[in-house]
Protein backbone atom coordinates (compact mmCIF):
# COMPACT_ATOMS: atom_id res chain seq x y z
CA UNK A 1 0.00 0.00 0.00
CA UNK A 2 1.46 3.44 -0.82
CA UNK A 3 0.83 6.20 1.50
CA UNK A 4 1.64 10.02 0.75
CA UNK A 5 2.90 12.75 3.59
CA UNK A 6 1.22 15.87 2.12
CA UNK A 7 3.06 18.88 4.32
CA UNK A 8 3.72 22.69 3.62
CA UNK A 9 6.22 23.85 1.45
CA UNK A 10 9.26 24.83 3.63
CA UNK A 11 11.11 27.65 2.62
CA UNK A 12 14.62 28.07 3.06
CA UNK A 13 14.02 30.89 5.68
CA UNK A 14 11.48 29.11 7.34
CA UNK A 15 10.39 29.52 10.97
CA UNK A 16 10.58 27.15 14.05
CA UNK A 17 7.31 26.03 13.54
CA UNK A 18 7.29 25.42 9.79
CA UNK A 19 10.35 23.34 10.03
CA UNK A 20 8.52 21.30 12.72
CA UNK A 21 6.70 19.11 10.18
CA UNK A 22 9.52 17.45 9.52
CA UNK A 23 9.58 15.88 13.13
CA UNK A 24 5.96 15.07 12.12
CA UNK A 25 6.60 13.49 8.80
CA UNK A 26 9.68 11.17 10.46
CA UNK A 27 7.59 10.15 13.29
CA UNK A 28 4.05 9.45 11.39
CA UNK A 29 6.23 7.85 8.26
CA UNK A 30 7.59 5.06 10.96
CA UNK A 31 4.15 4.38 12.23
CA UNK A 32 3.09 3.83 8.39
CA UNK A 33 5.86 1.37 7.55
CA UNK A 34 5.44 -0.45 10.72
CA UNK A 35 1.48 -0.82 9.46
CA UNK A 36 2.58 -2.07 6.37
CA UNK A 37 2.66 1.43 3.97
CA UNK A 38 5.45 2.35 1.21
CA UNK A 39 5.70 6.16 2.29
CA UNK A 40 6.83 9.28 0.54
CA UNK A 41 6.64 12.87 1.01
CA UNK A 42 5.56 15.77 -1.32
CA UNK A 43 5.18 19.88 -0.97
CA UNK A 44 1.87 20.93 -1.48
CA UNK A 45 2.07 24.05 -3.80
CA UNK A 46 -0.02 26.94 -5.09
CA UNK A 47 0.20 25.68 -8.25
CA UNK A 48 -2.79 23.05 -7.46
CA UNK A 49 -2.46 21.25 -11.23
CA UNK A 50 1.07 19.94 -10.42
CA UNK A 51 0.05 18.83 -7.73
CA UNK A 52 -2.71 16.94 -9.00
CA UNK A 53 -1.26 15.38 -11.55
CA UNK A 54 1.78 14.23 -9.24
CA UNK A 55 -0.95 12.81 -6.85
CA UNK A 56 -2.74 11.24 -9.64
CA UNK A 57 0.56 10.00 -10.86
CA UNK A 58 1.54 8.07 -7.03
CA UNK A 59 -2.00 7.15 -6.84
CA UNK A 60 -1.96 6.89 -2.91
CA UNK A 61 -4.00 4.39 -0.82
CA UNK A 62 -4.02 7.08 2.06
CA UNK A 63 -3.04 10.76 1.98
CA UNK A 64 -1.74 12.01 5.36
CA UNK A 65 -2.64 15.59 5.30
CA UNK A 66 0.08 17.65 7.31
CA UNK A 67 -0.86 20.72 5.28
CA UNK A 68 -0.56 24.09 7.87
CA UNK A 69 -0.17 26.89 5.15
CA UNK A 70 0.06 27.25 1.32
CA UNK A 71 2.45 29.78 0.76
CA UNK A 72 3.27 31.01 4.30
CA UNK A 73 -0.36 31.73 4.72
CA UNK A 74 -2.52 29.50 7.31
CA UNK A 75 -6.02 30.73 5.85
CA UNK A 76 -5.51 28.43 2.51
CA UNK A 77 -4.75 25.16 4.19
CA UNK A 78 -8.21 23.76 3.33
CA UNK A 79 -7.59 23.57 -0.28
CA UNK A 80 -4.89 20.56 0.58
CA UNK A 81 -7.90 18.45 1.47
CA UNK A 82 -10.18 20.35 -1.15
CA UNK A 83 -8.19 19.12 -4.15
CA UNK A 84 -8.27 15.42 -1.94
CA UNK A 85 -12.23 15.48 -2.49
CA UNK A 86 -11.48 16.05 -6.07
CA UNK A 87 -9.52 13.20 -6.22
CA UNK A 88 -11.35 11.19 -4.24
CA UNK A 89 -8.02 9.68 -2.42
CA UNK A 90 -8.95 8.66 1.39
CA UNK A 91 -6.80 11.25 3.43
CA UNK A 92 -6.38 11.73 7.16
CA UNK A 93 -8.03 14.69 9.87
CA UNK A 94 -10.51 16.92 9.20
CA UNK A 95 -12.25 17.52 5.75
CA UNK A 96 -12.12 20.80 3.42
CA UNK A 97 -15.18 22.05 5.54
CA UNK A 98 -14.17 21.88 9.57
CA UNK A 99 -11.04 23.23 8.52
CA UNK A 100 -12.02 26.67 6.64
CA UNK A 101 -14.28 27.06 9.41
CA UNK A 102 -11.97 26.46 12.00
CA UNK A 103 -8.56 28.10 10.58
CA UNK A 104 -10.73 31.29 10.82
CA UNK A 105 -10.84 31.47 14.38
CA UNK A 106 -13.85 34.54 13.54
CA UNK A 107 -16.10 31.92 11.68
CA UNK A 108 -15.27 29.32 14.16
CA UNK A 109 -16.42 31.81 17.65
CA UNK A 110 -19.94 32.95 15.74
CA UNK A 111 -20.91 29.55 15.32
CA UNK A 112 -19.60 28.38 18.53
CA UNK A 113 -21.89 31.60 19.70
CA UNK A 114 -24.75 30.79 17.59
CA UNK A 115 -24.69 27.16 19.13
CA UNK A 116 -24.49 28.80 22.75
CA UNK A 117 -20.90 26.99 23.68
CA UNK A 118 -19.19 29.77 25.51
CA UNK A 119 -16.22 31.74 23.72
CA UNK A 120 -14.84 35.34 25.16
CA UNK A 121 -16.22 38.14 23.78
CA UNK A 122 -14.89 39.50 21.01
CA UNK A 123 -13.83 42.94 18.38
CA UNK A 124 -13.94 42.53 14.51
CA UNK A 125 -13.21 45.50 12.95
CA UNK A 126 -15.40 46.79 10.18
CA UNK A 127 -18.00 43.99 10.58
CA UNK A 128 -21.53 43.77 12.31
CA UNK A 129 -20.26 40.58 14.02
CA UNK A 130 -18.91 40.10 17.49
CA UNK A 131 -20.30 41.63 20.71
CA UNK A 132 -21.93 44.69 20.91
CA UNK A 133 -20.57 46.67 23.76
CA UNK A 134 -17.32 47.11 24.66
CA UNK A 135 -16.37 47.31 27.95
CA UNK A 136 -12.85 48.46 29.04
CA UNK A 137 -10.64 45.70 30.71
CA UNK A 138 -7.79 43.95 28.88
CA UNK A 139 -8.06 42.55 25.27
CA UNK A 140 -5.88 39.95 23.36
CA UNK A 141 -5.23 40.61 19.45
CA UNK A 142 -4.99 37.98 17.52
CA UNK A 143 -4.46 37.02 13.85
CA UNK A 144 -7.20 36.33 12.45
CA UNK A 145 -6.16 32.83 10.41
CA UNK A 146 -2.50 31.58 12.03
CA UNK A 147 -1.88 28.75 14.32
CA UNK A 148 1.13 28.02 15.93
CA UNK A 149 1.00 31.12 18.26
CA UNK A 150 2.37 33.09 15.33
CA UNK A 151 1.65 37.00 16.61
CA UNK A 152 0.71 36.13 19.85
CA UNK A 153 3.12 37.82 22.21
CA UNK A 154 2.91 39.62 25.72
CA UNK A 155 2.57 42.85 23.91
CA UNK A 156 -0.95 41.37 22.19
CA UNK A 157 -2.70 41.86 25.21
CA UNK A 158 -3.51 45.40 26.10
CA UNK A 159 -5.73 47.37 28.37
CA UNK A 160 -8.83 49.53 26.67
CA UNK A 161 -11.09 51.78 27.97
CA UNK A 162 -13.36 52.48 25.56
CA UNK A 163 -14.48 51.39 21.56
CA UNK A 164 -12.14 53.99 19.69
CA UNK A 165 -9.12 53.06 21.85
CA UNK A 166 -9.81 49.21 21.19
CA UNK A 167 -10.12 49.95 17.28
CA UNK A 168 -6.73 51.39 17.05
CA UNK A 169 -5.08 48.87 19.29
CA UNK A 170 -6.66 46.52 16.42
CA UNK A 171 -4.98 48.70 13.53
CA UNK A 172 -1.82 49.26 14.85
CA UNK A 173 -1.30 44.99 15.39
CA UNK A 174 -2.43 44.86 12.04
CA UNK A 175 -0.37 46.94 10.48
CA UNK A 176 2.57 45.94 12.63
CA UNK A 177 2.11 42.64 12.05
CA UNK A 178 0.70 42.15 8.45
CA UNK A 179 -2.32 40.25 9.11
CA UNK A 180 -5.60 40.62 9.49
CA UNK A 181 -6.15 40.34 13.42
CA UNK A 182 -9.04 40.99 15.81
CA UNK A 183 -9.37 41.19 19.17
CA UNK A 184 -11.06 39.01 22.19
CA UNK A 185 -11.92 39.63 25.72
CA UNK A 186 -8.31 38.33 27.84
CA UNK A 187 -9.85 35.84 30.08
CA UNK A 188 -7.32 35.78 33.12
CA UNK A 189 -7.46 32.31 34.47
CA UNK A 190 -6.37 28.52 33.83
CA UNK A 191 -5.30 27.20 30.74
CA UNK A 192 -6.49 23.59 29.45
CA UNK A 193 -5.65 21.73 26.29
CA UNK A 194 -7.76 19.07 25.00
CA UNK A 195 -6.90 16.50 22.50
CA UNK A 196 -9.53 14.34 21.00
CA UNK A 197 -9.01 11.03 19.16
CA UNK A 198 -11.30 9.16 16.84
CA UNK A 199 -11.79 5.67 17.76
CA UNK A 200 -14.08 2.60 16.21
CA UNK A 201 -17.12 4.24 19.16
CA UNK A 202 -16.56 7.69 18.17
CA UNK A 203 -14.32 10.62 19.74
CA UNK A 204 -11.97 9.76 22.49
CA UNK A 205 -11.05 12.98 24.83
CA UNK A 206 -7.61 11.93 25.84
CA UNK A 207 -5.98 13.36 29.61
CA UNK A 208 -6.63 16.70 29.82
CA UNK A 209 -3.54 18.57 30.50
CA UNK A 210 -3.56 22.12 32.31
CA UNK A 211 -0.59 24.93 31.37
CA UNK A 212 1.21 26.26 34.49
CA UNK A 213 2.48 29.60 34.44
CA UNK A 214 5.64 29.28 36.48
CA UNK A 215 7.52 32.41 37.89
CA UNK A 216 5.60 34.66 35.88
CA UNK A 217 5.76 38.32 37.37
CA UNK A 218 2.33 39.77 39.04
CA UNK A 219 1.02 41.68 36.35
CA UNK A 220 2.65 40.02 33.59
CA UNK A 221 -0.27 38.03 30.59
CA UNK A 222 -0.15 34.52 31.06
CA UNK A 223 -0.42 33.61 27.53
CA UNK A 224 1.54 30.66 25.72
CA UNK A 225 2.88 32.58 22.76
CA UNK A 226 5.32 31.78 19.94
CA UNK A 227 8.38 32.16 22.58
CA UNK A 228 6.40 29.58 24.94
CA UNK A 229 5.89 27.05 21.81
CA UNK A 230 9.16 27.29 19.70
CA UNK A 231 12.21 28.99 21.94
CA UNK A 232 13.70 26.70 23.84
CA UNK A 233 16.23 29.32 24.65
CA UNK A 234 13.41 31.64 26.35
CA UNK A 235 12.38 32.17 30.03
CA UNK A 236 8.50 31.13 28.76
CA UNK A 237 9.03 27.83 26.87
CA UNK A 238 10.96 26.39 30.09
CA UNK A 239 7.83 28.27 32.24
CA UNK A 240 4.85 27.17 30.65
CA UNK A 241 4.79 22.90 31.88
CA UNK A 242 1.73 20.84 31.51
CA UNK A 243 0.44 19.13 33.67
CA UNK A 244 -1.67 16.03 33.96
CA UNK A 245 -2.54 15.60 37.60
CA UNK A 246 -5.70 17.66 39.19
CA UNK A 247 -7.59 17.57 42.46
CA UNK A 248 -10.89 16.01 43.21
CA UNK A 249 -12.39 19.16 43.37
CA UNK A 250 -11.73 19.48 39.65
CA UNK A 251 -13.91 16.58 38.39
CA UNK A 252 -16.99 18.64 37.45
CA UNK A 253 -15.04 21.31 35.55
CA UNK A 254 -13.02 18.16 33.82
CA UNK A 255 -16.34 16.76 32.81
CA UNK A 256 -17.31 20.13 31.60
CA UNK A 257 -14.41 20.61 29.56
CA UNK A 258 -14.81 17.36 28.22
CA UNK A 259 -18.41 17.99 27.00
CA UNK A 260 -17.20 21.44 25.32
CA UNK A 261 -14.38 19.52 23.54
CA UNK A 262 -17.44 16.97 21.94
CA UNK A 263 -19.89 19.53 21.25
CA UNK A 264 -17.10 21.21 19.63
CA UNK A 265 -16.01 17.85 17.38
CA UNK A 266 -19.84 17.41 16.50
CA UNK A 267 -20.14 21.48 15.62
CA UNK A 268 -17.67 21.21 13.36
CA UNK A 269 -17.82 17.95 12.16
CA UNK A 270 -14.17 17.06 12.45
CA UNK A 271 -12.28 13.68 11.97
CA UNK A 272 -9.26 12.25 13.18
CA UNK A 273 -7.54 14.36 15.88
CA UNK A 274 -8.35 17.63 16.82
CA UNK A 275 -7.59 20.15 20.20
CA UNK A 276 -9.55 22.15 21.95
CA UNK A 277 -8.11 25.21 23.63
CA UNK A 278 -10.17 26.88 26.80
CA UNK A 279 -9.19 29.55 29.72
CA UNK A 280 -11.71 28.79 32.73
CA UNK A 281 -11.71 32.61 34.38
CA UNK A 282 -11.46 33.20 38.44
CA UNK A 283 -15.25 31.96 38.69
CA UNK A 284 -14.75 28.89 37.66
CA UNK A 285 -16.35 29.33 33.88
CA UNK A 286 -14.64 27.76 30.61
CA UNK A 287 -14.45 29.29 27.87
CA UNK A 288 -13.42 28.03 24.10
CA UNK A 289 -10.47 30.10 22.73
CA UNK A 290 -9.48 27.95 19.51
CA UNK A 291 -11.21 24.71 17.83
CA UNK A 292 -7.57 23.82 15.98
CA UNK A 293 -8.51 21.04 13.54
CA UNK A 294 -5.09 19.73 12.53
CA UNK A 295 -2.80 20.36 15.85
CA UNK A 296 0.67 19.19 15.95
CA UNK A 297 1.62 15.49 16.36
CA UNK A 298 5.08 15.58 16.66
CA UNK A 299 6.54 13.11 19.60
CA UNK A 300 7.39 15.76 21.70
CA UNK A 301 3.95 18.15 21.53
CA UNK A 302 1.03 18.26 23.89
CA UNK A 303 -1.16 15.74 21.95
CA UNK A 304 1.70 13.14 22.08
CA UNK A 305 1.83 13.75 25.38
CA UNK A 306 -2.02 13.50 26.35
CA UNK A 307 -2.24 10.35 24.39
CA UNK A 308 1.38 8.69 26.16
CA UNK A 309 -1.04 9.62 29.56
CA UNK A 310 -4.27 7.35 27.66
CA UNK A 311 -1.25 4.87 27.61
CA UNK A 312 -1.09 5.13 23.42
CA UNK A 313 2.65 5.42 21.97
CA UNK A 314 2.86 7.05 18.80
CA UNK A 315 2.58 4.37 16.21
CA UNK A 316 -1.04 3.54 18.24
CA UNK A 317 -2.19 7.33 17.75
CA UNK A 318 -1.16 7.09 14.07
CA UNK A 319 -3.07 3.68 13.60
CA UNK A 320 -6.40 5.03 15.03
CA UNK A 321 -6.11 8.51 12.89
CA UNK A 322 -5.85 6.04 9.65
CA UNK A 323 -8.50 3.86 11.12
CA UNK A 324 -10.80 6.56 11.18
CA UNK A 325 -9.61 8.24 7.63
CA UNK A 326 -10.50 4.79 5.66
CA UNK A 327 -13.44 4.29 7.62
CA UNK A 328 -14.74 8.11 6.47
CA UNK A 329 -13.84 6.49 3.27
CA UNK A 330 -15.57 3.56 3.37
CA UNK A 331 -18.61 5.18 4.23
CA UNK A 332 -18.55 7.74 1.19
CA UNK A 333 -18.24 4.78 -1.22
CA UNK A 334 -21.16 3.20 0.41
CA UNK A 335 -22.67 6.65 0.10
CA UNK A 336 -22.21 7.03 -3.63
CA UNK A 337 -23.30 3.75 -4.47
Amino acid sequence: MNAVLLHDDIPTNARADEVDVFAQAGAIEAALIALGYRTSRLPFTLDLGAVRAELRAREPALVVNLVEAVARLGRLQHLAPALLDTLRFPYTGAPTEALFLTTNKLLTKRLLSMQGLPTPDWFEPGGDHGSDAIRSGHYIIKPVAEDASVGLEDDAVVQIDDRAQLEQCVRTRAESLGLDVFAERYIAGREFNLSVLAGPDGPEVLPIAEIHFVDYAPGRPRLVGYRAKWDAESFEYSHTPRSFEFPPEDSPLLMELGRLARASWSLFGLRGYARVDFRVDTDGHPWILEVNANPCLSPDAGFAAAAGQAGLSGPDVVQRIVADALRTATRQERWEA
